[in-house]
């Protein structure tokens, strides 16, 4: 990759919200988490705005979350990246990569994974691969009744490897599917410049120089694919950090359907310093008052690796 990087620094840490509304308390756990982690390690943390889902995203939701950070207590380190700005580092990048151009449906691929001949080894939500060995003249008939319709095929990742392993601090090393994922979305008219998350946070990730990346762990499977992808970039290998979610009462994420679980609803109703208190009690110090106490006592060794439950009577009071 030719992008330039932002700064000469060895290492950076990260939290990268999609900007689709305001932040819940799970979220903030894990920026707080991503944070503590990047400073400890004497590493760079910086906020990135995932906006390139155009038809969710909003300048407005990304100024409402970087200030509910900075009300915790999160401080970044400059510049704050928005993908929405990152057009052309994607497209350099999808021309170093093996690709494939995907003439499916979601309709498609469910039918396709559910048939009785479907490869044995796909896991849920990889696909199935009808595209990937297409004949030249059936990459051309379907382009053309594409074009009738103006429509554009979606680009995929052609991977070259089957499985991918990358070491995770809680999970080890950890061996998954490489997935030929969606790097470019097809689209209808105007709709079909729109770059994949599985492409632009590679790409990001590299410019930005982070090596250290902190998330949930629902995003653990996804990891072996990212590593795969940066691999073929040139981007160094990467440390994970998979850290357990908030969830509800039913063992479900934490969502914002579950009641007041935002920033704002929370601190409304009983302050930013409750807020505080709350994330901190969820990381294993209920002692501690501030995030700069927290960063001086934690021991991520101390961080349980089970779902932190979220009981809004007690946690809130």
């Amino acid at each position: 990759m030719h992008d330039t990087r932002p700064n000469d620094h060895a290492g950076a840490g990260r939290y990268a919200p999609s900007p689709s509304g305001d932040l819940h308390f799970g979220n903030l756990r894990t920026a707080v988490l991503a944070w503590l982690f990047a400073r400890q390690s004497g590493r760079d943390f910086y906020l990135r705005v995932e906006d390139i889902d155009t038809a969710r995203s909003s300048q407005e939701s990304a100024i409402r979350q970087i200030e509910d950070l900075e009300a915790v207590g999160l401080a970044f380190d400059p510049p704050v990246v928005y993908q929405s700005t990152r057009h052309a580092a994607y497209a350099e990048a999808l021309a170093q990569l093996n690709t494939y151009e995907c003439f499916c449906s979601r309709k498609d691929i469910r039918e396709a994974t559910s048939a009785p001949h479907a490869r044995p080894d796909l896991q849920p939500g990889m696909y199935p691969g009808t595209c990937r060995n297409l004949t030249q003249e059936q990459i051309a008939y379907r382009r053309s009744e594409f074009t009738k319709n103006n429509r554009s095929p979606a680009i995929r990742l052609r991977a070259n490897s089957e499985k991918w392993t990358i070491h995770d601090f809680y999970h080890g090393e950890y061996t998954g599917p490489v997935d030929d994922v969606v790097l470019h979305r097809g689209g209808i008219g105007d709709q079909a410049d729109d770059w994949a998350y599985n492409l632009a946070v590679v790409v990001d990730d590299g410019y930005q120089n982070i090596d250290q990346i902190v998330r949930g762990d629902d995003l653990l499977p996804s990891a072996p694919t990212q590593a795969y992808i940066a691999h073929e970039l040139g981007v160094e290998q990467r440390f994970y950090v998979h850290v357990p979610l908030v969830v509800a009462g039913d063992g479900r994420r934490l969502a914002k359907r579950d009641g007041a679980v935002t920033f704002r609803e929370m601190s409304a109703n009983g302050g930013t310093q409750q807020v505080v208190e709350t994330l901190c009690k969820s990381i294993g110090y209920p002692e501690v008052k501030t995030l700069n106490e927290l960063l001086e006592c934690f021991d991520p060794h101390r961080l349980s690796t089970e779902p932190w439950l979220w009981n809004p009577v007690d946690n809130l009071s």
